[in-house]
């Protein structure tokens, strides 16, 4: 059995998010779609309010679990006994960074195997980031998030949606 992980902060989730979980769903058994709880880093959404956003958006994914997690990937990973890392690519410049990530995850576990799946070219400009720098100022992020989280994004920041 495949099992993967798609770990990440999600903070928020984007559609370049949702596009990998539900490619890399077609291509393993069973996928887990893992928030890193960073507790020295601040979020706009706690991890639980980013696990439930993630449900909502896989719900209808049978194979699909979203669980939050702290500490190393590769200790997580034994806890699931998965052996398989989605991660996925705008750039060279996220590849570069990324190769060393799973060279360095390999070293600590032999088992471990990433697949970077490339973005789809419609979100390869697309962050987090990006999302929360125009709905901080009350920009339309209506091409960047699925439709159902726009309002939770824009009350993060006290601005009604301008829809």
């Amino acid at each position: 059995m495949k099992r993967a992980i798609y770990p990440g902060s999600f903070d928020p989730v984007t559609n370049g998010h949702a596009d990998i979980i539900f490619r890399s769903a077609k291509i393993v058994d069973e996928l887990y779609v893992g928030v890193l709880n960073n507790s020295a880093k601040k979020s706009l959404f706690s991890v639980e309010e980013r696990v439930n956003m993630l449900k909502e958006l896989t719900s209808d994914l049978a194979n699909v679990t979203v669980t939050s997690f702290a500490g190393l990937l590769v200790d997580y990973m034994c806890e699931i006994d998965a052996n398989i890392i989605i991660r996925g690519l705008r750039a060279v410049t996220d590849f570069e960074y990324e190769l060393q990530i799973a060279q360095t995850n390999q070293i600590e576990n032999k088992e471990i195997e990433t697949i970077f799946l490339t973005t789809n070219l419609k979100y390869s400009y697309l962050s987090s980031t990006i999302v929360k720098e125009f709905a901080s100022y009350g920009g339309d992020i209506s091409h960047f998030v699925p439709k159902q989280f726009i309002d939770r994004i824009y009350d993060k920041y006290n601005i009604k949606n301008k829809r």
